[in-house]
């Protein structure tokens, strides 16, 4: 299933998903000026498990160990890699950013993207292959949007080989359906890495459960506050 937008009207513009699209493409069409240099470029930026697992067992330097954690989700593998996860950020996060306010939902990408990395690591921690990609950070989005609008309508392509209908589900289906299938594939997949056409599913699945975690951390403590 292929999301085409939702119905769901957003009350303020969403400068910081607008700008988080426009630093993915930006960057993306840096790599692609790099040439012979877009080897090293992405074993610097992009996470590198056996180097964090190193860092964690304090045998690697903190920053340059930990920072791809944020850099990653920044990087993207190629054009289809990048204008899938930019379609589901831009249908997707203006309304979670509307619901958690400009800074906050900033602040709530990052922790997601970062978790979603961490969840990767642990599921292959000797891995030397790069992992890279916004779709960590989306799936944490995914994971608040099925919680604040379940009920929302997704406009949506399903390909069935010689016929693409285009239906209306509610969010609650289309994100339920995305969830279980990266955790099927996760099982079959077991730790794939996500390279050489391998999806990190456990970035996946990690990332949509810190999002629903986070999201729910920050409904009870703004709550709590009105309380007081």
């Amino acid at each position: 299933m292929i999301p085409l937008r939702d119905k769901n009207q957003s009350r303020t513009t969403p400068y910081v998903n607008y700008f988080i699209i426009g630093v993915c493409v930006l960057v993306f069409f840096y790599e692609l000026s790099l040439d012979d240099q877009l080897g090293q470029f992405v074993e610097t930026f992009a996470v590198v498990p056996a180097n964090v697992a190193l860092m964690a067992k304090g045998q690697a330097l903190l920053l340059p160990a930990a920072m791809p954690l944020v850099t990653s989700m920044f990087l993207h593998g190629g054009w289809m890699h990048l204008l899938g996860n930019m379609l589901y950020l831009y249908i997707f996060g203006d309304n979670v950013e509307d619901r958690l306010g400009h800074g906050m939902y900033g602040l709530f990408y990052l922790v997601c993207g970062g978790g979603s990395a961490v969840v990767q690591v642990l599921s292959n921690p000797g891995s030397h292959v790069p992992l890279l990609g916004a779709s960590g950070a989306i799936a944490g989005v995914l994971g608040a949007y099925f919680l604040l609008f379940p009920r929302a309508r997704i406009l949506t392509l399903i390909p069935l080989v010689i016929f693409f209908p285009v239906v209306e589900v509610p969010a609650f289906f289309f994100l339920g359906f995305w969830f279980v299938l990266q955790l099927i594939q996760a099982g079959f997949s077991g730790s794939a890495d996500a390279a050489g056409g391998g999806v990190a599913w456990w970035a996946h699945l990690g990332g949509f459960v810190v999002g629903a975690v986070m999201l729910l951390s920050i409904l009870l403590t703004r709550r709590i506050r009105k309380w007081r």
